[in-house]
């Protein structure tokens, strides 16, 4: 079964910049070269002598931004050989120092060996966390039961893949079942309190009868947690979703969450659900809640989106038209929506400061068996 990725892979574009961790472009590696062939051709073609050889000195400390250091040991060995090529005329004018040059070579060589087992560390750091994201939050399958699934997750925290939102679709005695939440934080402080509510949810969704119940479970984790942490208080905002057996209702609770979108033809409406408080707040000594029943139809889409989709702000303060965009994006694929609703936010909002995720969830019919 082909599995929708919840967490960015390598391949996906890097959000970190280059002076903060990713790689770096492709000019910055073409600097040294570019140095070397400028001051090599203005030398050729001038028709006296330039005072410009101590250029060629700042070779080697370029090369430390993107090369190892055998290839910056390299390009040193070429800078002192052109120093010394008595065509190029650069030894003589402004007496050039060559000691001073070997010893920045040398020097460069040390550095790009620093910042290469600096990079290395930071490369299975990067792996270690994407292990750990994946088993906190495994990619979604395809489909579960008579629901497809598609997500999309993205942190907060630029070159991490770690945060405080969470989502998960299972199939149990009871129905298919959906969840997505924003625990309190971000980044990796977060990551042990999904860990905590995924499993409640997982649990209760084999032994709980009712929606409200699967909610009470993971408020009443919340509230244990929290008295066994550090902090005065954990809480989490969270939407639940249960599909009935043909597909044709969902039951929803929201506590504190974003109410899901309805996506029916290229409209894009919310559903009207009654909302409660936050998890970890007491709910399962509140009272119970009841759940709002949808009806669904053919070719319906649901989309759950976190703060960070709905909160987004423009260069003017303007909040993310999440409905107007979903609708102007109706002739999509299900699969490929939460994508592209991404890439419209990071145009919307260059600097979303929040995690990002987004569920799509589109009732089907049940698979042959």
């Amino acid at each position: 079964m082909r599995k929708v990725s919840a967490v960015p892979s390598r391949r996906d574009e890097d959000r970190r910049g280059w002076l903060h961790g990713a790689p770096p472009p492709r000019w910055v590696r073409a600097l040294p070269f570019a140095l070397v062939v400028a001051v090599c051709a203005a030398t050729l073609l001038s028709p006296g002598p330039l005072d410009i050889g101590f250029l060629l000195g700042a070779i080697p400390p370029l090369a430390v931004l993107s090369y190892s250091p055998p290839a910056t040991a390299a390009l040193g060995g070429v800078v002192i050989a052109l120093l010394n090529v008595p065509a190029l005329r650069l030894d003589r004018p402004g007496g050039t120092d060559l000691l001073t040059v070997v010893f920045v070579c040398v020097l460069s060589v040390f550095v790009s060996y620093v910042r290469s087992r600096r990079d290395a560390q930071l490369d299975l750091a990067r792996t270690v966390a994407e292990a750990a994201q994946r088993a906190v939050v495994p990619p979604l399958p395809e489909r579960v039961g008579a629901v497809r699934c598609a997500g999309l997750y993205r942190a907060a925290q630029r070159g991490t893949l770690v945060g405080g939102d969470f989502f998960d679709v299972r199939d149990g005695p009871f129905g298919v079942r959906a969840v997505m939440g924003d625990v309190q934080g971000h980044g990796l402080a977060a990551v042990a309190t999904v860990a905590s509510l995924l499993g409640a949810f997982r649990e209760a969704v084999l032994d709980q009868p009712d929606l409200v119940s699967v909610a009470a479970r993971l408020d009443r984790r919340l509230l244990v947690d929290s008295a066994q942490a550090r902090q005065a208080e954990l809480f989490a905002t969270a939407a639940l979703l249960e599909f009935s057996a043909d597909a044709r209702e969902v039951r929803v609770v929201v506590c504190g969450n974003p109410p899901p979108l309805l996506l029916r033809g290229t409209r894009a409406t919310e559903l009207e659900v009654s909302p409660w408080t936050p998890l970890g707040l007491g709910l399962a000594d509140a009272g119970s809640i009841e759940p709002s029943t949808v009806s669904l139809r053919p070719g319906d889409r649901l989309f759950l989106a976190s703060d960070g989709v709905v909160e987004a702000r423009d260069g003017s303060g303007a909040f993310y038209p999440l409905a107007d965009r979903l609708a102007a994006f109706a002739a999509g694929e299900p699969s490929a929506l939460a994508a592209r609703v991404w890439a419209d936010l990071a145009g919307y909002c260059p600097d979303v400061d929040d995690d990002v995720t987004m569920l799509v969830l589109t009732p089907s019919s049940p698979p042959a068996r």
